[in-house]
């Protein structure tokens, strides 16, 4: 079950929604529909699976309907047509047609969201801003004090606790926006457009931050933006929005690799592969790597061998004739600290963190999945990459 699924929605604003119904359903878009009627199509025809625990980003230029799609989920603005289901204890919760009391219950209990303006109340302080949410739920006030201290300890502002949100700066401030969100305890988390007040550098500290956060917490988040290397930074999957309609969905990998028309194929025109392109599009599969006697050669320059279970899972390796031990690395581990040995990684693996673990340790990668071995990422594959071939 998805954790939020649009069926078919469109979102139109105006008092006579009705009348630019009946215009689309005849092939009007949007200039024509605000001609006739004044009526202003936000969003058309969406379809879109959410699953749960992964970053959903919505991209487009400005007004291609991403903000406007987004606060439907938590009901900021009305579905005019269409099914916008939401998964609530082993439910599903349609948005669009639920009850006042069943919207409210949601809005406080399940979804929370991160506003691109900060949305501070300057009156109160950093903590009391985090906790307002939970106050307004009715918590008493030790298990408030518990999930402030809790939050705020999470986005390294547990010593701003007293000050007033002008004191801070504006990155400081977004950290303080997303600690009450984070304080509500939702599943799903909305962003819409988060980063893009702040400076460079601050908005790609706070990219990684969230990264960093969404491996603690796998909430599922909806997140909203018109930078498209800020969407392929962070995006499980990516939703490219133009005129309202959902125009490509899918990997980042395959919006990159495989553009679905015109549009997303200048959108894409100038992205570094680099912050794209992960192992399982760059590698050499295991099935053409040389097999000999129960063994698979994984690095013929270095004559490094492995023993591998039927199942693909390792069960030694050597160098030679001297066995040798591999390294494994996750995403946040410290590449500096590898040593000059193979690195086992998971086949997800970005080729920015592939060419850095390659140059630090001087052996080929070897990529699993699910413990699983599938194949070797060495210099031919990511010279390849950076030269284009991976890129169609």
């Amino acid at each position: 079950m998805s954790a939020i699924r649009f069926e078919h929605v469109d979102v139109i604003f105006g008092a006579n929604t009705r009348e630019a119904i009946r215009l689309l359903d005849q092939g009007m878009g949007r200039e024509e529909i605000l001609k006739r009627t004044g009526q202003v199509l936000g969003v058309e025809d969406a379809n879109l699976d959410v699953n749960r625990g992964e970053i959903c980003v919505m991209m487009g230029l400005s007004g291609s309907g991403k903000s406007s799609l987004l606060r439907c989920i938590n009901g900021l603005n009305k579905v005019s047509r269409g099914k916008l289901l939401i998964e609530h204890e082993g439910q599903q919760v349609d948005i669009a047609n639920c009850s006042p009391a069943t919207l409210k219950a949601m809005r406080t209990k399940r979804i929370a969201m991160v506003f691109q303006k900060f949305a501070l109340m300057p009156w109160l302080t950093v903590a009391e801003n985090v906790g307002f949410g939970l106050e307004m739920q009715g918590r008493p006030a030790n298990e408030r004090k518990k999930l402030v201290d809790e939050k705020l300890e999470l986005v390294g502002l547990s010593q701003w606790r007293d000050k007033r949100p002008d004191s801070l700066s504006g990155g400081m401030q977004q950290r303080v926006g997303l600690a009450r969100a984070l304080a509500m305890d939702g599943d799903i988390l909305l962003m819409d457009e988060p980063f893009s007040a702040l400076d460079p550098l601050i908005r790609q500290q706070l990219q990684d931050e969230l990264l960093v956060l969404q491996r603690q917490l796998h909430k599922t988040i909806v997140f909203v933006s018109h930078d498209l290397d800020e969407a392929l930074k962070i995006g499980t999957r990516i939703a490219i929005m133009k005129d309202g309609r959902i125009i490509q969905h899918g990997k980042p990998e395959e919006i990159v690799l495989s553009p679905a028309d015109d549009y997303v194929r200048t959108f894409v025109a100038h992205t570094n592969p680099l912050n794209v392109l992960c192992g399982s599009s760059l590698m050499r599969g295991l099935d053409q790597c040389r097999h000999v006697a129960g063994e698979v050669c994984v690095d013929q320059g270095r004559d490094c061998w492995l023993g591998l279970t039927e199942g693909n899972q390792i069960k030694t390796a050597r160098q030679g004739s001297n066995i040798i031990d591999l390294q494994r690395w996750q995403p946040g581990d410290p590449v500096e600290r590898l040593k000059h040995e193979p690195t086992v990684v998971d086949v997800s693996i970005r080729m920015r963190d592939a060419l850095q673990i390659r140059y630090q340790t001087g052996h080929k990668l070897v990529l699993q999945e699910q413990n699983r071995v599938v194949g070797v990422l060495g210099d031919s594959e990511l010279y390849h990459a950076l030269l284009g071939k991976n890129m169609g």
